[in-house]
């Protein structure tokens, strides 16, 4: 089944929130890049930034370009939606031209979470007052997977564009890893890390990871954890999805302009499958599915859901999600391919919809939370899996389940 491919020379205007008109990039016109633009723009509250991938990857490497029809179609490189797009304000901010998003340029100094609700209180940068602590979902709007962690050395290419936002890292005179610069969101996780850790949700610009970071270091002296926080204002609409049933195997979202399968996969696949799987949906009298990149997927996360709070996947009710076989046994929720490539390790990122288990203290924990991001080898013998890696000896799983997405038109 065909697709038919549009090349976007020139900017359009697609969006007006609040007084501000937001206009799509004009961007370099790429072999067998495809552009899809939905029919109800002006009612888009919730736009979904591109991840900035616009490199080919197979399932070991870059390549030179990936054709339709060819494997590994599908991935963001081949989809060319709200590429990302900042105008410096000279005054502190930046406005995000995409998601009508206002950011504070410098975070500054490390701070607690009711530090930073107290500082947004009584900010009056650049002469406005309605100053809040980022959502996580508001916060992973600036990511960018072209970043490369080199590992405590400089000149690493950080995941946030620092054209236009200042990002530290870690300040090695006081012990601590480059990587340690994490930021912060407002989003608390509703079930607990670790065993018994309060949790907070954060993006690492560092390393390009969502995770669940402990509220107290360590736990047993209740003592907040310090961290930076970059304000945001605008746009209080951003990261609430409005989710209609459709009735036919799909769930809408007005609030992004994404369809999205109502099922899964109902089986775990690697990489190059995922993206052929939803290359060749036919759903709902439409033959135009795709993986989700990694910014799309998490649009869907509910974090006010876990296992722990909820007993659920962490999605809102009317999807379908599969359950999976726990390792220490019982049910849990999988990990969620998307078609956004880590270019750091040539991983592809996932979204966890269940427990982001690692093995930690001789036990299997929910180190990260419902609601991380993190990347999978994209392929490997079903067998071997899962594997656990890392300093939270992460768990791998590589077969990875799948959720289709369309732009609505």
């Amino acid at each position: 089944m065909g697709k038919r491919v549009i090349i976007l020379i020139m900017g359009v205007i697609i969006l007006g929130v609040g007084g501000i008109l937001l206009f799509a990039n004009p961007f370099t016109k790429k072999q067998q890049s495809t552009v899809q633009k939905p029919s109800n723009l002006a009612g888009i509250t919730y736009p979904i930034v591109h991840t900035g991938v616009q490199k080919y990857y197979d399932s070991q490497k870059e390549v030179s370009t990936i054709k339709s029809g060819e494997a590994f179609f599908g991935q963001d490189a081949n989809y060319l939606n709200n590429l990302p797009s900042y105008m410096d304000n000279k005054d502190g901010t930046i406005m995000d031209n995409v998601t009508a998003l206002m950011w504070e340029k410098d975070m500054g100094s490390k701070m607690t979470l009711e530090e930073a609700n107290e500082k947004a209180k009584g900010s009056k940068l650049a002469g406005y007052s309605d100053w809040r602590v980022p959502t996580i979902k508001e916060l992973y709007s600036l990511s960018n997977f072209n970043g490369q962690d080199g590992g405590e050395r400089a000149g690493d290419t950080f995941f946030i564009d620092t054209n236009y936002f200042r990002q530290p890292i870690g300040n090695k005179a006081l012990g601590e890893r480059e990587i340690d610069a994490q930021t912060w969101s407002s989003t608390v996780y509703t079930g607990k890390t670790m065993g018994n850790n309060e949790t907070i949700f954060g993006f690492n610009f560092i390393d390009g990871r969502i995770k669940g970071y402990p509220k107290l270091s360590p736990p047993e002296l209740k003592e907040p954890l310090k961290m930076y926080f970059r304000l945001v204002r605008g746009n209080s609409d951003y990261g609430k999805n409005k989710f209609n049933d459709n009735n036919d195997g799909t769930i809408s979202d007005t609030a992004t302009g994404l369809m999205w399968q109502k099922e899964d996969s109902k089986k775990g696949m690697d990489w190059g499958n995922a993206l052929a799987y939803c290359e060749g949906l036919n759903l709902s009298k439409h033959d135009d599915w795709r993986l989700p990149s990694a910014k799309e997927l998490q649009s869907i996360v509910d974090y006010s859901r876990s296992p722990q709070a909820t007993k659920s996947a962490a999605i809102d009710p009317l999807f379908s999600t599969s359950e999976i076989e726990d390792p220490r046994g019982g049910v849990n929720y999988p990990f969620y391919w998307s078609a956004t490539t880590f270019s750091q390790n040539g991983q592809a990122v996932y979204v966890s919809f269940g427990e982001a288990l690692g093995q930690m203290f001789n036990q299997i924990l929910d180190v990260h939370g419902a609601g991380a991001q993190r990347s999978d080898p994209k392929s490997g013998s079903e067998a071997d899996y899962p594997k656990y890696h890392g300093p939270q000896g992460d768990e791998q799983r590589v077969y990875n389940y799948a959720r289709c997405v369309r732009t609505i038109k």
